[in-house]
């Protein structure tokens, strides 16, 4: 009897594609996260593996390349890539690095029958760079009420000039103090005057930073080569992030700053700098607690909540709410139309659950309504829907977030405007403001009952 490998972290989907497949002759093997199936993979050699794209504990890019690259080399099994969003670029990224196939949620029984049932493609086998191993680190005594401070605001490339002062330009970089740690959110342009801040701070003193990678896309690593904290060798920088779809983290960021487009390796920045890639998506940083959530955009992208003394911190600088997406002309849609907006549904909910009653959201509104109508599926949200979900999930403070680098200053206030105005015809008390360059939010203790 043949053997198919199923691998996602959702029982339900994983139950049912077992019966589906069951029934259809194959002999079943389930996992439930990336490392798990991997595992399987290597020690069952099964003729298929169906694998979701975003997973714990290795995505699915990760368990295609690891199994084209130590599996079995005379046979391969047929690998099919499951996803609920359908973005091209993800499409061609599962291709390259080993997926026969792509199927999006949901799908029919018969649609994965089919796929599983085609004749496999033997495939050469590539051996991976190794990845330096993490050292120990040290914290830095930070004695203040934990806050947070935007450095950066805008998406996709930094736009500088006079029509954006009032909001800024630079790409997303968002500084936390909280419990004896800095945590740095993302690396773009305008972790380059952070790091600046920082050094004017602090002068002489040696500095341990945490800095977390949302994603690989350049708006949120191209500051990294200016930072100045990660040049001084008595500093210790600890990078933290997920394996892109095609590199792991510390590939794209040694490509970015490698001859002829940068001076400067990163293996020679001086200070102390160390990439980990995550596998969980709870950990810790000192005493703040962090949670990570896989979000709807191309490629491996997270969202995170830091869980402080006095409060927490969703930070989701790039989501496309699924079930919007799905509805609208434009947007992916699977073979039954119920069916997808169902399964949208359920996944937006689990975003919802992710930031439900957090102190602060800092959340993706590139568009407004009428333009998202023309950039559904890009994989930013609108205001209209931003608002929605802040108010579904109670949060106190909504920070509106990732400025589309054609919004000047009066495009930003009037959606503003426009939110604050969302929230008072639902008779509603959600605080909501415009990220902008230099602001700065304390966090309150909720007072004592």
């Amino acid at each position: 009897m043949k053997t198919v490998l199923v691998i996602d972290d959702e029982e339900g989907i994983r139950t049912l594609m077992a019966a589906w497949l069951s029934a259809a002759g194959w002999n079943v093997l389930e996992a439930s996260d990336g490392e798990g199936g991997i595992d399987l993979a290597l020690q069952h050699q099964p003729t298929a593996v169906v694998c979701d794209l975003l997973l714990p504990r290795c995505n699915g890019f990760q368990v295609c390349r690891s199994i084209r690259e130590r599996g079995n080399t005379i046979q391969q099994p047929r690998i099919i890539v499951t996803t609920g969003s359908g973005y091209l670029t993800d499409q061609q990224s599962a291709m390259e690095v080993g997926a026969d196939e792509y199927l999006i949620k949901p799908f029919r029984a018969d649609q994965l029958v089919k796929l599983l049932e085609r004749e496999s493609v033997h495939r050469a086998v590539v051996a991976a760079a190794p990845i330096p191993p993490p050292k120990a680190l040290t914290r830095l005594s930070v004695d203040q009420t934990p806050r947070l401070k935007f450095w950066g605001v805008r998406g996709s490339i930094p736009t500088p000039g006079p029509a954006t002062v009032q909001y800024g330009g630079n790409t997303s970089c968002v500084e936390v103090r909280a419990d004896g740690e800095i945590i740095i959110l993302d690396a773009g342009s305008g972790i380059r005057r952070l790091g600046l801040a920082l050094a004017e701070e602090f002068k002489d003193q040696s500095l341990n930073l945490t800095l977390l990678i949302t994603h690989t896309h350049w708006d949120h690593i191209q500051g990294f080569p200016f930072f100045v904290p990660a040049y001084d060798p008595q500093n210790k920088l600890r990078i933290l992030g997920y394996e892109g779809a095609k590199e792991g983290l510390y590939s794209t960021l040694t490509y970015q700053m490698e001859s002829p487009y940068f001076p400067v390796s990163l293996q020679h920045m001086p200070g102390n700098i160390h990439v980990t890639e995550l596998k969980e998506l709870d950990f810790s940083i000192g005493k703040v607690k962090v949670a990570a959530s896989f979000v709807n955009h191309p490629g491996v992208c997270v969202g995170y909540r830091l869980f402080t003394s006095t409060g927490s911190i969703a930070y989701l600088p790039d989501n496309e709410p699924l079930q919007r997406m799905r509805s609208l002309p434009g947007g992916q849609h699977a073979s039954d139309r119920n069916e997808a907006l169902k399964y949208a549904s359920e996944q937006d909910q689990k975003i919802i659950g992710f930031i439900q009653d957090a102190d602060v959201l800092i959340v993706d509104a590139q568009y407004d309504d009428a333009e998202y109508q023309s950039h559904v599926g890009w994989g930013h949200g609108c205001v209209d829907d931003v608002v929605a979900l802040a108010l579904f999930a109670r949060v106190k403070q909504l920070f509106l977030f990732h400025h589309d680098p054609d919004h000047d200053d009066a495009q930003i206030s009037r959606m503003l405007v426009w939110a604050r105005r969302l929230v008072a015809l639902q008779g509603e008390t959600l605080a909501v403001d415009a990220a902008r360059e230099g602001l700065e939010y304390v966090l309150k203790p909720a007072p004592k009952s």
